[in-house]
């Protein structure tokens, strides 16, 4: 019998490592040689190829890959028709999505979108751009940027439309935003055909689950304390969680453990408010995954 195999492919780039770094928190230990381009996955039913984001969606639609992580952006940038399976909040410098903005010169006299008619646009998501100008029912002409897009913005055309997280290389070059076209977020998706395979469909939906778990995890804490049995209910009353907290008997008489998962922001304020409803040893430990 065929020993079934789910290929998948991974963003090469910069969001690379990131990718790399989920997969690990997920279970799946990705290593990346620079003699080959197909990286080893401790999986055996598993193959990895490392491909440009502005690639992926069209090698899954057309089946070379089974699935594969890419852009919001990149999926549409392409009109690919895949399967979405998930989304996931993750990039190379925060956890906010990106963003494809319109953006000037500061000394522009360009206002709004309007004020693009009989202008040059430079981008490299030109479908996007052309479509927004429709939208608009503004005639622009949209050429492809090969790079350094923040550049051309003051000598070679009137706008650009560039990808930003947090707007802070924009202000560098000295840009400013007029209007956003499209927030992505990283996508998990699949070829029409392996989702309809029933065991590429099992293999997708496990690495979806597990990849969940690994970023849930990243925002969480467990939390480990002791308390009195007679302070029980005041502490509870303070601690969120994302069920009841799992509360056990002590060897000691008349004392408890209280073990509960709380958003990491929230300890600092948390655990003076514990102390003072009579936690003793309290502990917070990281998370690898937490699956719902």
């Amino acid at each position: 019998m065929k020993k079934q195999i789910l290929r998948l492919g991974l963003p090469k780039g910069s969001l690379q490592d990131a990718t790399i770094e989920k997969m690990a928190k997920a279970g799946f230990n990705v290593q990346v040689s620079s003699r080959s381009y197909i990286p080893y996955v401790d999986d055996e039913e598993m193959e990895i190829r490392l491909i440009r984001a502005q690639e992926i969606s069209r090698y899954v639609e057309h089946g070379y890959l089974d699935a594969g992580i890419t852009g919001h952006d990149w999926i549409i940038e392409n009109g690919s028709k895949v399967h979405e399976v998930g989304e996931f909040l993750f990039s190379k410098i925060s956890r906010q999505p990106t963003r494809w903005v319109l953006c000037v010169p500061e000394n522009s006299p360009i206002k709004s979108v309007k004020d693009l008619r009989g202008k040059r646009i430079a981008t490299e998501v030109v479908n996007i751009t052309k479509r927004y100008l429709r939208q608009n029912k503004v005639k622009a002409e949209v050429e492809f940027s090969w790079g350094a897009t923040e550049v051309k913005a003051h000598e070679l055309v009137d706008a650009i439309v560039e990808v930003t997280e947090t707007g802070s290389s924009l202000r560098a070059n000295k840009l400013r935003i007029v209007d956003t076209l499209l927030t992505s977020t990283p996508r998990l998706v699949a070829n029409h055909d392996a989702w309809r395979d029933p065991w590429k469909r099992t293999k997708i939906e496990t690495l979806a689950l597990l990849l969940k778990g690994a970023l849930e995890a990243e925002a969480k804490v467990g939390l480990k304390m002791n308390i009195a049995q007679k302070n029980l209910a005041s502490l509870l009353a303070a601690l969120p969680a994302l069920r009841n907290p799992t509360i056990s008997q002590l060897s000691q008489p008349g004392w408890v453990a209280v073990e509960t998962i709380i958003d990491e922001h929230v300890v600092r304020e948390l655990s003076p408010a514990l102390k003072a409803a009579g936690a003793e040893g309290i502990i917070e430990y990281p998370l690898n995954k937490v699956v719902y």
